[in-house]
């Protein structure tokens, strides 16, 4: 069984039929014995750091969550999913993250004015190393993104996969179980769905 933890909607419904297309057995859930009891975990998110990991607390799903990972349960991050694995992020803060990855969230650095925050939109992606969930991946694949913010991990080797937006930021990780991508495969079409597929095969 897979749980996606809903903390504050937005884009739960797209994720959950994303899944449920590539024959994922899926339930959305607030219910912290769900996430303790669930094979693999899938945090979406989009909106702001604080009132998300406010939603965490508030539900009491800080610690499952945490615990799950700590046993090895798959974990598919998406965009404040990604996000709130960190120390910390910077956005309205700082403010405190879950603490399963080190390093920090900060804002993008527009160098030169033709670059528009929020970063919405197809964005090219290039991979650090090869991995599992990204069978067939070829440097150049596009995904979408929406978001202000990015992941500066405290260890660059946690960088999977990197992108462009001004400048050059981390658009996935690897942390053993942990697999967590900035961009919304649920939104990516093809290259999206063959993602969440080989999550729901791994």
């Amino acid at each position: 069984m897979i749980a996606i933890v809903d903390v504050c909607g937005g884009n739960l419904r797209s994720v959950e039929k994303a899944l449920a297309a590539v024959g994922g057995d899926v339930v959305v859930t607030r219910d912290p014995d769900v996430v303790r009891r669930a094979d693999k975990l899938v945090v979406p998110g989009q909106g702001a750091f604080a009132p998300f990991m406010a939603g965490l607390a508030e539900r009491g799903l800080e610690a499952p969550i945490r615990d799950a990972v700590g046993r090895g349960v798959p974990y598919l991050g998406i965009c404040l999913g990604l996000q709130v694995l960190f120390d910390e992020s910077e956005e309205h803060g700082p403010v405190r993250g879950l603490g399963l990855v080190p390093g920090r969230v900060v804002r993008f650095v527009p160098p030169h004015h033709d670059i528009k925050i929020p970063h919405m939109g197809w964005n090219r992606v290039t991979a650090h190393a090869a991995d599992p969930l990204l069978p067939g991946f070829v440097d150049g694949t596009h995904y979408y993104f929406v978001h202000s913010f990015h992941a500066v991990p405290a260890d660059p080797a946690r960088v999977l996969l990197a992108s462009e937006h001004g400048e050059r930021f981390c658009a996935a990780i690897r942390a053993d179980n942990i697999f967590a991508c900035q961009f919304h495969p649920e939104k990516s079409q093809r290259a999206g769905l063959a993602l969440l597929a080989a999550f729901v095969q791994s």
